[in-house]
Formats: C-alpha cells, structure tokens, sequence
C-alpha cells in the first residue's frame, strides 16, 4: 500500500498549481472529477428497535393471529409475535400519546386512540404499518373502545357519558347515537360520569352494557334503541366483565370490591366480596385500594378464573403492585415490581359465549413486559424472548461493533451460558407466536455493548431482528463496597456507571471506564483464574491561575493551591485485597485510579482508548491525558491538557538540551510537565 506524507501532499498541491517564469513555460493542470454519489442516496433510516418501549399507556391482543401491540404515551406503536416478529410504527407527532388500542381480529388492522380526540385505523398486512383513515371526534373525548369479533361496528364512549357507533368498512360515524340522558333513569338529576366500560353481551349481541363512572350500569337494546335495564352501584365503577354465559356480569369498584349482577333479576346484586379485606381488632373492615380492571373468565373444570389489578389493603396497596387470581376457592396474589398498567387474559377461544379456559395473562407493567403461566402450578412466568431488560438497570453507555471476527459470539456465547443461568420460568413455550420470520438477518457479525448505571456490562448479539443477550460482566465485582462518609458526599449516586468502552475484537481487550474515574482492563480467558491485580493510582492535575489576560499559568510543585507541601490524595473507590477468584469470561487485569486532590474530585473520563497491538491503554479527562502500558502495567505519559494544543500553544519556547530541573527556579510551562509526569505512584494489590 502508498503511504504519504504530509510533506509529499503539499508538493502534490504546488505542482497542480501553474507556475510561470522567464525561463519557465506555464503549465496548467486540469483535474475533472465526475461525482456518482449525491446526498439523495443516503438516509437516516429506523431499522430495529431493541428494549421496552418507553412510557407504554395501552396494549391489545389478537387472539386469532396471536399478536401483541402495546401504544406509547409519544404514539408509538410496537407489535410483538413470536420470536423475532418486532414491527415498529408512529403515529404523526400531532396526535398525542395512544389513549386505546383495538384489534380487528383476525384483519391485520388496529384501531387506535389518540389523545387528539382522533381514531385510526391502521393496516399491518402492508409492508410498512400505515394508518388508512383518520376520524376526529369535535368537542368530545374518547374513553373506551369496544368491536365485537367479526362485527364491523365500532362502539366508543366518550367522557360526555355518550356512545357513538363507527362503521370500520367507512371509518365514519354510522349516526347511531346513544345520549346518556336516554340511558340513564329519568329521575336522575346528576350525570352519569365518562364511559368507561362497553361491551356486548356474549349470547345477544343485540344488548350492549354500558358503564358509567359513578357507578350508573346500563343494558341499552340496540334494535329498540332504548334501555332494558339499569344497575345503579354504590361506588364509583372502574371496570366490568360479561360471564360467558351471558346472564351475569362483575363490576370492580373504586373501594376494593367486586359486585356480581344478575341481568334476569332484579337490579340489586347478588353479591358483594372485598377479596383483600380483613377485620380489624375493633371489629371493622380494613379499607381497601381500587380494583382498577377485573376479567371473569370461564373454564371447562368448573372452576371460573377470576383476576383483577390492585385492591389490596391501604397499607400495602402503595408499596406492591399486584395482579390477583381468584381459582375456585384459591386466592393467588403474584407481586410485580412495577406499577400494573393494564394486562390482557389469553385464551384459544375468539366467542365470548364459549368456555374461556384462559392459559395465560398479558400484564403491561410501567417499565416491564410480564407473561403469566395459568397452567403450571404456582403460576410461573414465560421467559421473555424479547430484550426487554435492556434497561433493569438505566444504560449509560452504548457501543456498537459491525463485521466482528466469527468466532467472537461464539466465545462470548459459550461463557455466558455457564454463568446465566436462569430458573423459576415456565417450561412451556412462549404463547405469543404471530407472524412470520423476516428475511433481515445481516451476512455480518454484529454486536452491541451496553454499560449500565450498577457498573454492569451486557453483550447483545444484534446481527438478526431479535436482539439476544450474550454475556453479562460486572465491573463493580473487583471493589469493596463503598462507604459513606464526609469525604464522599458529592460523590456520584452511582460510583460504578459505566461511562466508556473500549473493546478491541482481535485481542479480546476491553478497557472500561467508571463514573468514579476509575478505568478497569479486561483480557478475556475461557477458564476460571485466581490471580492478584495490579492497581495504578495516576492523579491527572492541571492547576491553572487565570491573571488577567495573561492566559495561563502553572502552580508550582511545592504550592499545591497554597493548601500544603504535599497534596491530600484520597480514593473513593477501593479495590480488593487479596486473590480472587475470577470466572471463565473477562476478567480484570489492571485498575487505574483517578484520586481526589485535595478534597477535590478529578473531572470525569470523557476518552478511553486500547490498542493491543502496541500495548497501550490511553484515557483523559478535561485536565489530561494518561497512556499506560498495559502488559508491563505501568504509566508511561501524563500531560496536561494545554501542553496538548500543539503550535498554537502560547507558552511555545525555543528548544534547549535538556537538564534536570531545579525545584528553587522558576519554572516554564513545558518544564512543570516533568514534575506532573512524575506525581505518579504505582501501587499493586494482592486480588
């Protein structure tokens, strides 16, 4: 290959200029460069989106296709099938976060609403998700969604306890209006609230239960346009459920009680249960948190399935989200770690007149996707296929690696194994398996580096649709725990958060820098070791004393500030003592600290950088530079930042031989660099 040199462009340049003399003829070079590529050839373009999808408001399933699509408060939409089926769509910025989502089972098509007051009505059999008809609703607000299967009205209720009929063929309103004020009783003098239950009947699609917010139910006769019958309940109502036998339906309450209503009886209930509530010392109910959504689901044993979000006692309600499931005389209680947004019963049948036999529940947690096992004693959950943890702790560092050698995610594949082990999943198979596989896998290796707030490290194997976790590395692991004190409380709330990566994928060498400023190497080997590692403690000072225009001057070796002779080095952050244990995989070889001077913390690394070939590991921050020999493990360059400005550098002398410098003389600014070059201490612990 033709190496060049800067001197050898320069020449290139002056002799495409022409030159001319009086023994000289002129002589002009011309060059055409004929341009192929324009700006219109290149684009930014989504491919994948890997993770839980942010702020998430709303979720729907297609039974029949067995999709899920979950809507966001920034009106995204993600639609998840089996493994590797992830679809990514927007709505227009305009519209506002998704407020409902419905599927038009077995279709391909999704309705939507958005907090604009708008439905849309998207297709997904396209090959991009596209929204086919828009309807804006005037002056009203949606709250509720309702189509029956293979039915092509569309039932929405609005916060002006209204309920409008929309025609999905046309995407228009069918005129069919049912006013509150009809639905209620004539002797109400109040009104009745927002809809926020529709749903038809499972034997007489022709009777449509209404439910309004105070608690006012209603069974409206489509065919007669008129009510058949009204339930009034004593609390305000958040959700209901039809029994499949069409002749009962529950109500969940905003005081923790469920209601069960009889629709051939008279409308007083049959029954009213706090699942959650128990008596005191005195006697008397403990209260209890809403029920915020309750599914009544039938099953050939005999036994229905009854399972609703929250309701449990005031004083447990605020510190664990839950999902109960009442099995026959079984009360189940499955604890979440995030707050329950809505959840989804899965089941095999599309009639809501048949038997249910529910096999699984959706839940749509605030920062989580959880899929529950019906079937499997203790209800265990589904093993995720989706990279849904990406953020289990929030990522504060990403790289990525493309045309990585082949063997590199085989070896982080074969380590993480040992280690992952994961157990207390269900051993059936993932239930949500829609779709079909994509042709979109890359010729390439491709591998994603995620760095995390808790100092951990996980390898993605990003070359397919679906993102799949490799290995995962905890930097923090060579640590004590750190204590608090005085000297730490402006420390960072996180004092392991990756901040850099450095991977270099021949020699399997990565550097890793902290929030604490401290830079960890790791030499990647398939075996378990037991070995001590070399700690280097590199103070990067740059003291600078602005005097008016004078631009920059150095403190000398001595003054250190005017706060001593000899500057207060103090480290936040120990490493262990002592050998340790280190397991197939990364493991650490040498620590480089970055001490407090002075009580004053150094600034953060904002560069890292390893080069296995020549056997360097270079970092800085906005004071200086370091490079360290990685296999001798010792510094062999500090240098503060100006000193790196080049010939612009306003300190710039003549050169002189060298001397050994005299502590007593003043100093120049290139001088003061030897003392900073040698304020370095080598120290090595025993690991």
């Amino acid at each position: 290959m033709k190496k060049f040199t800067f001197k050898g462009v320069l020449d290139g340049f002056r002799s495409s200029v022409g030159t001319s003399g009086p023994n000289q003829s002129s002589k002009t070079y011309e060059q055409e460069i004929s341009e192929t590529l324009k700006a219109d050839h290149f684009s930014v373009t989504k491919t994948f989106c890997h993770g839980f999808p942010y702020q998430p408001t709303a979720i729907a399933y297609d039974p029949v296709q067995r999709l899920l699509v979950i809507g966001t408060k920034s009106g995204c939409l993600r639609l998840l099938g089996r493994p590797g089926v992830d679809l990514s769509s927007r709505h227009d910025p305009e519209c506002g976060a998704v407020l409902h989502l419905q599927f038009v089972w077995n279709e391909g098509m999704l309705v939507s609403a958005t907090s604009d007051d708008s439905l849309h009505l998207w297709n997904f059999r396209l090959k991009k998700p596209t929204v086919i008809q828009s309807l804006k609703f005037q002056r009203e607000r949606i709250t509720c969604l309702q189509l029956p299967f293979q039915s092509k009205w569309l039932f929405v209720g609005t916060e002006r306890g209204n309920v409008h009929i929309v025609n999905t063929d046309t995407f228009q309103l069918s005129g069919y209006i049912i006013n509150w004020n009809k639905a209620i009783e004539l002797s109400r003098k109040t009104h009745p609230g927002p809809v926020v239950y529709l749903g038809d009947n499972p034997i007489d699609p022709n009777k449509l239960l209404i439910g309004f917010e105070t608690g006012q139910l209603v069974m409206w006769d489509l065919r007669n346009k008129c009510a058949e019958m009204r339930f009034q309940a004593s609390e305000p109502l958040r959700s209901l459920s039809w029994h499949s036998d069409g002749k009962q339906f529950m109500s969940a309450h905003a005081d923790g009680s469920l209601v069960t209503w009889n629709v051939r009886q008279s409308p007083k209930p049959i029954s009213v249960t706090w699942p959650h509530s128990r008596n005191t010392k005195e006697g008397r109910a403990e209260p209890c948190k809403s029920i915020q959504k309750v599914e009544w689901k039938s099953s050939k044993i005999g036994d229905n399935f009854v399972i609703f979000s929250g309701g449990l006692t005031v004083d447990r309600a605020g510190r664990t989200p839950s999902l109960t499931v009442i099995h026959g005389k079984t009360t189940t209680v499955l604890e979440m770690e995030h707050n329950v947004l809505d959840f989804v019963v899965l089941s095999d049948s599309t009639w809501e007149s048949e038997l249910q036999d529910p096999y699984g529940i959706v839940v749509l947690l605030q920062q989580d996707l959880v899929v529950i096992d019906l079937l499997t004693p203790g209800y265990p959950c589904f093993e995720n296929p989706y990279p849904m943890d990406i953020h289990e702790s929030p990522v504060t560092c990403c790289i990525y690696l493309a045309d990585c050698p082949g063997d590199l995610i085989p070896a982080f594949y074969s380590v993480g194994s040992k280690t992952q082990k994961k157990s207390g999943f269900s051993d059936r198979d993932w239930p949500i398996n829609g779709g079909q596989w994509g042709s979109t896998s890359c010729s390439y290796a491709e591998i994603i580096i995620t760095g995390h707030a808790d100092g951990s490290l996980k390898f993605w194997d990003a070359s397919s649709t679906n993102l799949q976790v490799l290995y995962k590395v905890k930097t923090s692991k060579p640590f004590e725990r750190p204590k608090k004190s005085r000297s730490t409380e402006t420390m960072e709330e996180d004092p392991f958060a990756v901040c850099d990566i450095a991977l270099c994928p021949e020699s399997r060498y990565l550097a890793v820098a902290g929030a604490s400023c401290q830079i960890l190497l790791f030499k990647f080997k398939k075996h378990e070791h037991t070995s001590e590692t070399a700690v280097i403690e590199i103070p990067i000072i740059y003291e600078v004393d602005d005097l008016g225009g004078s631009g920059f001057d150095f403190v000398k070796m001595g003054e250190s500030s005017g706060k001593g002779n000899n500057p207060d080095y103090f480290c936040p952050i120990r490493p262990k003592v002592g050998l340790q244990k280190k397991s197939p995989g990364y493991q650490v070889e040498l620590i480089c600290l970055t001490p407090w001077v002075d009580g004053e913390p150094p600034g953060a690394i904002s560069t890292l950088a390893v080069n296995s070939s020549y056997g360097l590991m270079a970092y800085g921050n906005e004071a200086g530079l370091v490079v360290v020999d990685i296999f001798q493990k010792i510094a062999l360059f500090n240098v503060g930042t100006p000193d790196l400005y080049g010939t612009a550098d306003p300190y710039q002398r003549a050169p002189k031989s060298p001397k050994k410098p005299d502590i007593t003389d003043e100093k120049s600014p290139t001088d003061q660099v030897w003392f900073l070059n040698n304020r370095v201490r080598l120290h090595t612990f025993s690991f």
